[in-house]
């Protein structure tokens, strides 16, 4: 049965989005294992469902923090993928002039507040970016994209009795892979779900197939719409996996094999490009989307590779203010 409530070019669109995160990522680990990347990193391989789904939600003038884990979400919120290797191959086109690295990307004019390597520290800075606007009369949300081992930080109790006492406009999404590091997360909680804890808010909380980007999609509309209209925050829980250890390099020894097995056939790729044969939509059209994507992130490590280092001499530009030009002594 073919879809009536999706075009064929947004279902395309969502696929092409996830191909492109996937490729990506892919494309780090290839170079990392060749040490031509400063730093480590953490590939979401596996989540692009996630980050595809939320960020179709929003509008661009909404706004994002993201983890870690983030290179799919900044992707997805608009990130132009040279621009965002520069960053991670640390030269000085990157979207931080090569000084933030993988952790670190930000870019406020696309909505993007910046990835984090502190685990939960996102969680209040969308918090405050929700009260901005809630104080400026303004119409953005801002989404808070965490994992499920922040859930446990007192960042993510805090920021989330904020908003739900002062009716912020924003949304916490909690990207479920199960793992925080080697830990299960239900070896360290008693909730049966991370979104079981909006009660204790009296908010509203959901649970969904992470793996599925249009369930995502329909939830972060719905949580982004709630949240626009002046009802306050929402949480928002996507059940997905990493393919990957924690970070590159990481074997996952800690996690069952049986388990990883089953959620390798639970590929959002792969299932979602079995659902756009199933719409009727031709296996060539699929195959240009690949090979299209396959070349935009060749060329974004040509790019990157082309790109000069930043001078030594600019260490700490951006780091810090000087008091002649951006303070008034008092």
């Amino acid at each position: 049965m073919k879809n009536k409530k999706y075009s064929k070019e947004m279902l395309l669109d969502f696929y092409e989005t996830m191909v492109r995160i996937r490729k990506f990522e892919t494309k780090l680990t290839e170079y990392f294992t060749k040490g031509m990347l400063y730093g480590n990193i953490h590939t979401s391989i596996g989540q692009e469902a996630v980050a595809t789904g939320t960020n179709k939600a929003l509008e661009k003038t909404d706004l994002i923090t993201a983890t870690h884990r983030g290179h799919g979400q900044i992707i997805a919120k608009g990130a132009d993928t040279k621009i965002m290797m520069a960053e991670l191959f640390g030269r000085k086109t990157g979207y931080c002039q090569g000084k933030g690295g993988s952790m670190h990307v930000a870019d406020v004019s696309l909505g993007i507040l910046g990835a984090n390597g502190i685990v939960g520290a996102g969680i209040p800075i969308a918090a405050g970016s929700a009260l901005a606007s809630k104080i400026k009369g303004t119409k953005e949300v801002t989404v808070a994209i965490f994992g499920d081992a922040a859930s446990n930080q007192g960042t993510f109790h805090e920021a989330i009795n904020m908003a739900s006492a002062w009716k912020l406009p924003a949304v916490f999404l909690c990207e479920n892979n199960n793992y925080g590091v080697s830990v299960n997360i239900h070896t360290v909680t008693n909730v049966e779900y991370i979104s079981d804890r909006a009660k204790g808010y009296n908010i509203p909380g959901v649970v969904v197939d992470g793996n599925d980007p249009i369930a995502v999609y329909e939830a972060v509309k719905q949580a982004v719409e709630y949240a626009r209209e002046g009802n306050g925050p929402s949480i928002v829980e996507c059940m997905t996996w990493r393919m990957r250890g924690h970070y590159e390099g990481d074997p996952a020894a800690y996690r069952d094999r049986a388990i990883t097995d089953e959620w390798a056939k639970k590929d959002p790729i792969d299932n979602f490009r079995v659902r756009l044969l199933a719409e009727g939509i031709e296996e060539a059209e699929i195959a240009a989307i690949d090979e299209a994507m396959e070349k935009e992130i060749n060329d974004a490590i040509e790019f990157a590779l082309e790109s000069p280092l930043p001078d030594p001499s600019e260490v700490t530009t951006d780091v810090y203010s000087s008091d002649n030009e951006r303070c008034v002594a008092r």
